[in-house]
């Protein structure tokens, strides 16, 4: 399992890094492509593996983020996000009624995140390298809370709802966020203490994200939230840490700005 994990991010993590690193049309088709797949995944978690109506809604609100970003609709995002998820409710309602506010809240999370990577890598000048630090944090909590919970082990987080995940995990993929921060400091032009301890935070909030994912997936009774990802599951379970972190940074970010 292990070997497949590492063979896998080694094909899909230059790819990724290569389309954030080039942004215009690349980055629109990694967007475009990781939207339609997350927005498929999560409709067919909340419907027992089918693609109803109202899970065509999902996709089809989720995809209108990063086609509205490429066409330079970005200022009207946020409220087409909160409009498409009003509508996913609606229609659930009338169709899927016992999931339809886990199918309109899954879509607003989702669409928060994906429009939060987007408003981020589209920073004049810093956008690339702040998109660089959070994918660097959030991965170096991954590796962290693995080997470090595999290596040490002891109590568990919350064993009812994800029985590997360990306080020496936590404690461990912190640690490492909070080194990769700190060397990330040089890049970024922040002070190393600070940067180190937003990622130590952002630790805790990936990890926060993952239990968020657990949870769902143990409410729908899945073990992944699809097998595209030879080792991983599916893309959500690949970026579950990912879409709790970006809101994050981009509140602060532009809390900063706001009060320059």
């Amino acid at each position: 399992m292990l070997k497949t994990r590492i063979l896998s991010a080694l094909v899909l993590a230059p790819l990724i890094l290569a389309d954030i690193y080039a942004g215009g049309l690349w980055l629109d088709a990694l967007m475009l492509v990781a939207a339609v797949l997350m927005g498929w995944e999560w409709a067919r978690m909340c419907s027992g593996g089918r693609l109803l109506p109202a899970g065509v809604l999902v996709i089809l609100v989720l995809t209108g983020i990063p086609v509205g970003f490429a066409l330079d609709f970005s200022q009207h995002l946020f409220i087409e996000l909160v409009i498409g998820s009003v509508l996913v409710l609606l229609v659930g309602l009338v169709i899927q009624r016992p999931q339809a506010l886990w199918l309109a809240g899954g879509t607003f999370y989702i669409g928060l995140g994906v429009l939060s990577f987007l408003w981020l890598r589209s920073i004049p000048d810093q956008g690339r390298i702040v998109i660089f630090w959070v994918l660097a944090v959030v991965w170096a909590v991954d590796i962290g809370a693995y080997f470090a919970g595999r290596g040490i082990g002891g109590p568990k987080l919350v064993p009812s709802i994800s029985p590997n995940k360990t306080w020496a995990g936590l404690i461990g993929g912190a640690i490492c966020a909070a080194l990769v921060s700190g060397i990330a400091a040089v890049w970024l032009q922040q002070p190393v203490v600070w940067m180190a301890l937003a990622g130590a935070v952002l630790a805790v909030v990936a990890q926060a994200g993952d239990f968020l994912e657990s949870w769902c997936k143990r409410r729908f009774g899945v073990k992944d939230s699809s097998n595209l990802i030879p080792g991983h599951g599916g893309i959500l379970d690949r970026v579950d840490g990912l879409l709790a972190v970006l809101p994050l940074v981009f509140v602060y970010i532009w809390a900063l700005e706001a009060s320059v």
